[in-house]
Protein backbone atom coordinates (compact mmCIF):
# COMPACT_ATOMS: atom_id res chain seq x y z
CA UNK A 1 0.00 0.00 0.00
CA UNK A 2 1.23 3.18 -0.61
CA UNK A 3 1.79 5.89 2.07
CA UNK A 4 0.15 8.70 2.00
CA UNK A 5 1.68 11.66 1.33
CA UNK A 6 2.36 15.05 3.37
CA UNK A 7 1.92 18.13 2.09
CA UNK A 8 3.87 21.33 4.30
CA UNK A 9 3.32 24.93 3.01
CA UNK A 10 2.26 28.66 4.31
CA UNK A 11 -0.90 30.62 3.90
CA UNK A 12 0.20 32.66 1.03
CA UNK A 13 2.91 33.72 -0.74
CA UNK A 14 3.19 36.94 -1.92
CA UNK A 15 4.65 39.21 1.53
CA UNK A 16 6.95 42.22 1.35
CA UNK A 17 8.57 40.89 4.74
CA UNK A 18 9.59 37.55 3.20
CA UNK A 19 12.41 39.46 1.17
CA UNK A 20 15.99 37.89 2.65
CA UNK A 21 13.92 34.83 3.83
CA UNK A 22 12.44 33.11 0.98
CA UNK A 23 13.02 35.76 -1.70
CA UNK A 24 15.87 37.44 -2.82
CA UNK A 25 15.61 41.55 -2.52
CA UNK A 26 13.83 43.22 -5.74
CA UNK A 27 12.25 40.16 -6.71
CA UNK A 28 9.44 41.98 -8.33
CA UNK A 29 5.69 39.97 -6.64
CA UNK A 30 4.60 38.64 -10.09
CA UNK A 31 7.29 36.24 -9.89
CA UNK A 32 7.01 35.34 -6.44
CA UNK A 33 4.74 32.38 -7.25
CA UNK A 34 7.77 30.63 -9.03
CA UNK A 35 10.12 31.35 -6.39
CA UNK A 36 8.10 29.29 -3.88
CA UNK A 37 7.54 26.84 -5.78
CA UNK A 38 10.54 26.02 -6.09
CA UNK A 39 10.49 25.90 -1.97
CA UNK A 40 7.24 24.22 -1.01
CA UNK A 41 5.14 21.49 -3.01
CA UNK A 42 1.73 22.98 -1.63
CA UNK A 43 0.14 26.91 -0.68
CA UNK A 44 -2.86 27.67 0.65
CA UNK A 45 -4.63 30.52 -1.19
CA UNK A 46 -6.15 33.11 0.91
CA UNK A 47 -7.00 36.13 -1.21
CA UNK A 48 -9.89 34.11 -2.13
CA UNK A 49 -11.66 34.72 0.39
CA UNK A 50 -12.12 38.31 -0.61
CA UNK A 51 -12.30 38.22 -4.10
CA UNK A 52 -12.97 34.44 -5.67
CA UNK A 53 -11.09 34.14 -8.44
CA UNK A 54 -12.61 33.67 -12.21
CA UNK A 55 -12.24 30.31 -14.02
CA UNK A 56 -9.56 31.50 -16.21
CA UNK A 57 -7.27 32.23 -13.28
CA UNK A 58 -7.83 28.64 -11.92
CA UNK A 59 -6.83 27.48 -15.57
CA UNK A 60 -3.85 30.05 -15.51
CA UNK A 61 -2.23 27.98 -12.08
CA UNK A 62 -3.25 25.26 -13.61
CA UNK A 63 -0.60 25.85 -16.48
CA UNK A 64 1.58 27.42 -14.60
CA UNK A 65 2.43 25.09 -11.13
CA UNK A 66 4.50 22.17 -11.94
CA UNK A 67 3.76 18.57 -11.62
CA UNK A 68 2.33 17.46 -7.95
CA UNK A 69 2.46 21.37 -6.86
CA UNK A 70 -1.12 21.25 -5.09
CA UNK A 71 -3.20 24.71 -4.11
CA UNK A 72 -5.42 24.43 -1.57
CA UNK A 73 -7.99 27.53 -1.47
CA UNK A 74 -9.96 29.39 0.74
CA UNK A 75 -13.63 29.86 0.32
CA UNK A 76 -15.15 32.98 -0.99
CA UNK A 77 -16.52 35.22 2.70
CA UNK A 78 -19.69 35.93 0.52
CA UNK A 79 -20.57 32.37 0.89
CA UNK A 80 -19.13 31.45 4.97
CA UNK A 81 -19.51 35.09 6.41
CA UNK A 82 -22.20 37.13 4.43
CA UNK A 83 -24.41 34.13 3.67
CA UNK A 84 -23.34 31.79 6.66
CA UNK A 85 -23.78 29.09 4.25
CA UNK A 86 -27.19 29.49 3.51
CA UNK A 87 -28.46 29.24 -0.24
CA UNK A 88 -25.51 28.38 -1.53
CA UNK A 89 -25.65 26.79 -5.04
CA UNK A 90 -24.52 29.75 -6.75
CA UNK A 91 -21.71 29.90 -4.86
CA UNK A 92 -21.26 26.41 -5.12
CA UNK A 93 -21.79 26.41 -9.08
CA UNK A 94 -18.77 29.21 -9.45
CA UNK A 95 -16.40 27.10 -6.68
CA UNK A 96 -16.95 24.02 -9.13
CA UNK A 97 -16.47 26.19 -11.90
CA UNK A 98 -12.59 27.44 -10.51
CA UNK A 99 -11.65 24.11 -9.19
CA UNK A 100 -12.45 22.02 -12.19
CA UNK A 101 -9.98 24.44 -14.16
CA UNK A 102 -7.59 23.72 -11.39
CA UNK A 103 -7.52 20.23 -12.55
CA UNK A 104 -4.41 17.67 -10.89
CA UNK A 105 -3.06 21.05 -8.81
CA UNK A 106 -6.11 21.33 -6.70
CA UNK A 107 -5.87 20.01 -3.26
CA UNK A 108 -8.46 21.25 -0.66
CA UNK A 109 -11.72 24.01 -0.44
CA UNK A 110 -11.00 25.62 3.30
CA UNK A 111 -13.90 26.95 4.35
CA UNK A 112 -13.97 28.96 6.98
CA UNK A 113 -16.75 29.62 9.05
CA UNK A 114 -17.16 33.02 11.34
CA UNK A 115 -16.25 33.51 14.76
CA UNK A 116 -20.25 34.69 15.43
CA UNK A 117 -21.72 32.00 13.12
CA UNK A 118 -23.15 29.17 15.66
CA UNK A 119 -23.71 26.07 15.32
CA UNK A 120 -26.24 24.85 12.38
CA UNK A 121 -26.66 21.37 11.43
CA UNK A 122 -28.88 21.48 9.15
CA UNK A 123 -27.24 24.16 7.07
CA UNK A 124 -24.10 22.37 7.15
CA UNK A 125 -25.51 19.33 6.06
CA UNK A 126 -26.86 20.68 3.03
CA UNK A 127 -24.21 23.16 2.44
CA UNK A 128 -21.60 20.01 1.97
CA UNK A 129 -24.19 18.34 0.17
CA UNK A 130 -24.30 21.32 -2.52
CA UNK A 131 -20.64 20.70 -3.65
CA UNK A 132 -19.62 18.59 -5.92
CA UNK A 133 -18.44 14.99 -4.06
CA UNK A 134 -15.20 15.47 -6.26
CA UNK A 135 -14.41 18.51 -4.29
CA UNK A 136 -12.31 18.17 -1.49
CA UNK A 137 -13.65 20.17 1.97
CA UNK A 138 -12.33 21.06 4.91
CA UNK A 139 -14.54 23.14 7.42
CA UNK A 140 -12.59 25.41 9.88
CA UNK A 141 -14.93 26.34 13.11
CA UNK A 142 -14.27 29.77 14.90
CA UNK A 143 -17.56 29.03 17.51
CA UNK A 144 -17.28 26.86 20.01
CA UNK A 145 -21.02 25.68 19.40
CA UNK A 146 -19.52 23.27 16.67
CA UNK A 147 -17.45 21.10 18.68
CA UNK A 148 -19.83 18.16 19.36
CA UNK A 149 -19.98 14.43 18.00
CA UNK A 150 -22.87 15.41 15.78
CA UNK A 151 -21.36 18.01 13.72
CA UNK A 152 -17.74 15.35 13.73
CA UNK A 153 -20.79 12.81 12.09
CA UNK A 154 -22.33 14.99 9.67
CA UNK A 155 -18.37 15.86 8.15
CA UNK A 156 -17.63 12.42 8.42
CA UNK A 157 -20.81 11.36 6.26
CA UNK A 158 -20.12 13.84 3.35
CA UNK A 159 -16.25 13.00 3.75
CA UNK A 160 -15.20 16.32 4.93
CA UNK A 161 -12.16 17.55 6.96
CA UNK A 162 -12.23 19.19 10.37
CA UNK A 163 -9.85 21.94 10.33
CA UNK A 164 -7.67 21.30 12.91
CA UNK A 165 -6.32 24.36 14.62
CA UNK A 166 -3.27 26.01 16.79
CA UNK A 167 -3.81 29.30 17.61
CA UNK A 168 -4.24 32.05 20.39
CA UNK A 169 -8.27 31.14 21.48
CA UNK A 170 -8.99 28.58 19.05
CA UNK A 171 -9.40 24.64 20.48
CA UNK A 172 -7.09 22.10 19.50
CA UNK A 173 -9.13 19.34 18.52
CA UNK A 174 -6.76 16.37 16.97
CA UNK A 175 -10.16 15.48 15.50
CA UNK A 176 -9.70 13.47 11.75
CA UNK A 177 -13.26 12.77 10.09
CA UNK A 178 -11.88 12.77 6.65
CA UNK A 179 -9.43 10.25 4.10
CA UNK A 180 -7.24 13.36 4.82
CA UNK A 181 -6.72 15.76 7.85
CA UNK A 182 -6.05 19.58 6.94
CA UNK A 183 -3.78 21.95 9.67
CA UNK A 184 -4.04 25.59 10.10
CA UNK A 185 -1.24 26.72 12.33
CA UNK A 186 -1.98 30.57 13.28
CA UNK A 187 1.27 30.92 15.37
CA UNK A 188 2.23 30.04 19.43
CA UNK A 189 1.25 33.57 20.53
CA UNK A 190 -1.24 33.60 23.70
CA UNK A 191 -2.73 36.86 22.84
CA UNK A 192 -2.82 37.50 19.01
CA UNK A 193 -3.29 35.20 15.91
CA UNK A 194 -0.78 35.29 12.89
CA UNK A 195 1.96 35.90 15.78
CA UNK A 196 5.32 34.28 16.62
CA UNK A 197 7.05 31.62 15.53
CA UNK A 198 6.57 27.88 16.72
CA UNK A 199 9.59 26.55 18.79
CA UNK A 200 11.36 23.38 17.63
CA UNK A 201 9.55 21.63 20.84
CA UNK A 202 6.10 22.92 19.58
CA UNK A 203 6.88 21.22 15.65
CA UNK A 204 8.91 17.85 17.47
CA UNK A 205 4.90 17.56 19.00
CA UNK A 206 2.93 18.73 15.86
CA UNK A 207 6.09 16.20 13.45
CA UNK A 208 4.90 13.15 15.69
CA UNK A 209 0.76 14.58 15.04
CA UNK A 210 1.07 14.23 11.47
CA UNK A 211 2.99 10.57 11.39
CA UNK A 212 0.35 9.46 13.56
CA UNK A 213 -2.34 10.99 10.79
CA UNK A 214 -0.30 9.61 8.26
CA UNK A 215 0.25 6.01 9.85
CA UNK A 216 -3.58 5.52 10.57
CA UNK A 217 -4.02 5.89 6.39
CA UNK A 218 -4.50 9.70 6.17
CA UNK A 219 -3.12 12.28 3.35
CA UNK A 220 -2.15 15.39 5.57
CA UNK A 221 -1.85 19.27 4.54
CA UNK A 222 -0.52 21.75 6.51
CA UNK A 223 -0.16 25.37 6.58
CA UNK A 224 1.57 28.00 8.33
CA UNK A 225 -0.01 30.99 8.72
CA UNK A 226 2.11 32.81 11.00
CA UNK A 227 3.45 35.02 7.91
CA UNK A 228 5.23 37.78 10.25
CA UNK A 229 8.91 38.01 9.99
CA UNK A 230 9.21 34.99 7.90
CA UNK A 231 7.97 32.99 10.50
CA UNK A 232 5.28 30.83 8.75
CA UNK A 233 8.72 30.00 6.01
CA UNK A 234 11.26 28.92 8.89
CA UNK A 235 8.63 26.85 10.99
CA UNK A 236 7.22 25.00 7.35
CA UNK A 237 10.86 24.00 6.58
CA UNK A 238 11.67 22.69 10.33
CA UNK A 239 8.24 20.78 10.19
CA UNK A 240 8.82 19.27 7.01
CA UNK A 241 12.72 18.50 7.84
CA UNK A 242 11.09 16.80 11.05
CA UNK A 243 8.30 14.54 9.48
CA UNK A 244 10.69 13.79 6.69
CA UNK A 245 8.76 15.34 3.65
Amino acid sequence: MTTPAIHIGTSGWSYDHWENVLYPVGLPPAKRLAHYVGAFDTVELNASFYRWPRPDVFAGWNRRLPAGFLMSVKAPRGLTHARKLYEPEVWAGRIEAGWHELGERRAVLLVQLAPRHERDDARLDYFLGALPPWVRVAVEFRHDSWHVEEVFAILERHGAAYCVMSGAGLPCVLRATAPFVYVRLHGPAHDALYAGSYSETDLRWWADRIREWQAGGREVFAYFNNDGDGNAVRNAWTLRDLVGV
